[in-house]
């Protein structure tokens, strides 16, 4: 059907006859929050897949960064990067840090470690890098400044899902990783997400944190909050398990029509497969250079949305011109140049299991026909 939206994104959604019968089995036990037996299957399943030692769920994405902050007892400076979605930088406002930003490595559009040793002041306490579009960051250049430093790592894997560098979990890196289950991503509880961190013990204060810092049930050990995940959204989470190699492997067909067309295309660009690195094809970004390509990228975005291919602009505006940001040192353009043009160059294409062969040449197509 020529005239139907193509969408930049669509949920990965389990068969509904699958998911009646953990309904059912809900409603009889009447658990529907606060860890109850899907939420316990769930963490554990987790485990397992994502190779990770603990995990603990949350109700969405943005609570994991909060908190892992809060367990990391980080204050003072963080170093992070604009080019991300704003949770990562409102993480560090609602726990009252100064975000300082640094720019970024024009290949793969994460933290450029060249240039976070000049950001570092006697306040820096951590650094909070984004895997973006689920490209691995350096983690081993990352981790030598910050042991050089005594600083801590937080990485913000929303888009890191499965993501695994040699064998290993992306997320095994730093101290922590954050995930985000949100409804658009690879792997979705339709909201949800979950912290990744090492030893017990920090679990058991992650776990603490997220439920009002209840450690019994009259004592309380920190000024927690409600971050759980409820046990329909961990029953689908489950199912959501199942299906979700099936859904990685359609994304990398995708993302390989994509790359097969678009390489000898004049003045588009995007991010090449890591050697050693299972991709979880999250995104599809292209960048477009105007001078060569002959149209601007927002010349281009539009002319795709007239004929109903909703791409987006992801990740623009930069963080960094947001009002409250913008007065920073960091935040000035001049600091973050490849930062600043790469917001002005990108379009995610359209990627999630749900395309059709068909839509992907009617994307490919208006892209080529300029």
């Amino acid at each position: 059907m020529e005239n139907k939206n193509i969408t930049v994104t669509s949920p990965l959604l389990p068969p509904l006859e699958e998911f009646i019968p953990y309904l059912k089995d809900i409603w009889e036990r009447k658990w529907l929050t606060n860890n109850g037996n899907y939420h316990e299957e769930l963490e554990n399943a987790l485990c397992e897949y994502l190779k990770v030692p603990y995990i603990s769920l949350f109700t969405n994405g943005t609570l994991p960064l909060m908190v892992a902050l809060q367990a990391l007892r980080i204050t003072g400076e963080v170093i992070t990067t604009p080019y991300s979605f704003v949770a990562t930088t409102h993480s560090l406002w609602w726990n009252g840090i100064k975000p300082v930003f640094v720019d970024i490595d024009p290949l793969t559009c994460n933290l450029d470690p060249d240039k976070i040793e000049a950001a570092i002041t006697p306040q820096t306490t951590a650094i909070m890098p984004v895997h973006v579009y689920g490209t691995p960051c350096d983690t081993l250049r990352i981790q030598e400044i910050a042991d050089k430093y005594g600083l801590k790592v937080i990485y913000d894997a929303a888009h890191a899902f499965g993501v695994e560098i040699q064998g290993e979990s992306v997320l095994k890196a730093g101290d922590m990783s954050t995930l985000s289950f949100h409804a658009t991503k690879v792997y979705n509880t339709i909201e949800g997400g979950a912290l990744v961190c090492h030893d017990e013990q920090t679990k058991k204060r992650i776990d603490y944190l997220k439920n009002f810092g209840f450690a019994g049930e009259t004592t309380i050990v920190a000024p927690g909050i409600n971050g759980k995940m409820d046990e329909i959204r961990s029953a689908y989470g489950l199912l959501g398990l199942k299906h979700v190699d099936e859904a990685i492997d359609r994304r990398h067909q995708i993302a390989t029509c994509y790359r097969d067309r678009l390489i000898g295309e004049k003045g588009i660009s995007f991010i090449s497969d890591v050697q050693g690195v299972r991709h979880n094809y999250s995104y599809f970004p292209i960048f477009i250079d105007a001078g060569e390509y002959g149209m601007t990228r927002d010349e281009l975005y539009f002319k795709m949305k007239e004929k109903g291919v909703l791409g987006r602009r992801y990740f623009y505006p930069l963080i960094s011109t947001f009002s409250t940001y913008r007065g920073l040192p960091s935040a000035a353009s001049a600091n973050l140049p490849v930062a600043t043009r790469k917001a002005g160059e990108i379009i995610c294409l359209p990627m999630h299991p749900n395309l059709l062969d068909s839509d992907v040449e009617r994307i490919l197509s208006i892209i080529e026909n300029r």
